[in-house]
């Protein structure tokens, strides 16, 4: 493995975020964004529209975003096409990606990964792009109805590429530098390079995750007789052990039904869920990623919601009561570790953006690009 040499930059204070400290919403309170409120906008690159869970993301004091990625334009044009190679530098290092329809291939420090409707990935400031993404042809209108699922079924790998993705903090504050430009980019070369950097503020034994839809892992396993929650059907859980890698700062989970008369998730037929992860979170957020959900607050008021639709709530403020069929719904809980980072200041960030390449302190070219130590490997 050939090592290119390191580079020490001067940064002059820039290494961990200094502004306010994050505060998550310990009130019992409830917000919803309701899908057919939200729009869709090429906030950052015209193939992809974002819809942002932003009742949610105001009611917690801007703790925590939950959007939408929907891939709208072919890969083939001038305009679009694989990314540059960048950073999302989130405190905590928390960046969520699951891959809810259509095919992707990220290069995640150099290693390939190719992902379908399932995929979760927790990238924890690791430098990365996006090579290559299916889109359907159909219009923007009809593009954004098509189904969404976590599991990698023919018909949904065959839609146009959307993924669900969260972050600490909007992503509008916090550094986002590029590393290499798109014109820079050799892809005999550049695509295979593993980067490391000092700007982490990741908690000791946070880093890079990926979980495969069809893993042992990831089984669903059925929800306790106890547990509360109405359905035709039985109500099957998905761990997708995210506290581990984030370093206990968020809990995921998917929360499933098959089709009436079909066995659609790959179960475990022996193990039962774990339900302990969902108490330790201080806030929770769940996504009708399709079917149907009720929900019930602390005052008793009821809560319908339908496909695309997001609740947010704080501790022990809301109770999920029926799940309808063929529904997934993914929750996250969001852990009190949160609380101790700290926003970057938007000095901070504009001086993290300007240094781009020259955040990087050693390269390491990979014999090939499925081959080498594990992804990350640099940041440890």
């Amino acid at each position: 493995m050939n090592e290119h040499a390191s580079i020490s930059p001067k940064f002059g204070g820039v290494l961990h975020p200094s502004g306010e400290p994050i505060r998550l919403n310990r009130q019992k309170f409830v917000a919803v964004d309701r899908h057919v409120e939200s729009d869709y906008r090429a906030t950052y690159r015209p193939q992809a529209l974002y819809s942002r869970a932003d009742n949610g993301f105001h009611a917690n004091n801007e703790a925590f975003l939950l959007h939408e990625v929907a891939t709208n334009l072919p890969i083939y044009r001038p305009d679009t096409g694989p990314t540059d190679f960048h950073l999302h530098l989130p405190p905590g290092g928390f960046q969520l990606v699951l891959v809810t329809s259509g095919v992707f291939t990220f290069d995640y420090d150099g290693r390939l990964f190719y992902v379908g409707p399932g995929a979760a990935m927790l990238q924890s400031a690791i430098v990365h792009r996006q090579l290559f993404y299916t889109w359907s042809g159909l219009p923007t209108e009809e593009n954004l109805k098509t189904g969404q699922s976590c599991i990698p079924d023919a018909l949904t790998m065959g839609y146009s590429g959307k993924f669900i993705e969260a972050f600490i903090t909007d992503p509008t504050t916090f550094p986002n530098p590029s590393i290499v430009g798109d014109c820079d980019i050799v892809e005999s070369e550049t695509s295979r390079t593993a980067c490391a950097h000092p700007l982490h503020d990741r908690p000791d034994g946070a880093g890079f995750w990926y979980q495969d839809p069809l893993s042992l892992a990831a089984l669903y396993k059925a929800l306790p007789a106890d547990a509360g929650v109405r359905s035709d059907g039985p109500v099957h859980i998905r761990d997708l052990e995210l506290e581990a890698p984030s370093g206990q700062l968020v809990s995921g989970h998917i929360i499933a039904t098959d089709p009436r008369g079909q066995s659609l998730l790959p179960k475990s037929t022996t193990a039962m869920a774990d339900m302990t992860a969902f108490a330790t979170g201080e806030v929770a957020m769940f996504r009708v990623i399709r079917g149907s959900a009720e929900f019930k607050d602390f005052d008793g008021k009821a809560y319908e919601l339908a496909t695309s639709d997001v609740i947010t709530a704080g501790k022990n403020a809301l109770d999920l009561v029926r799940v309808g069929e063929d529904t997934q719904i993914l929750r996250l809980g969001l852990m009190a570790g949160i609380e101790n980072l700290r926003r970057w200041t938007p000095a901070q960030r504009d001086e993290v953006d300007a240094l781009g390449g020259k955040i990087i302190t050693q390269r390491a070219l990979r014999p090939l690009r499925t081959e080498g130590k594990p992804v990350g490997y640099l940041y440890s």
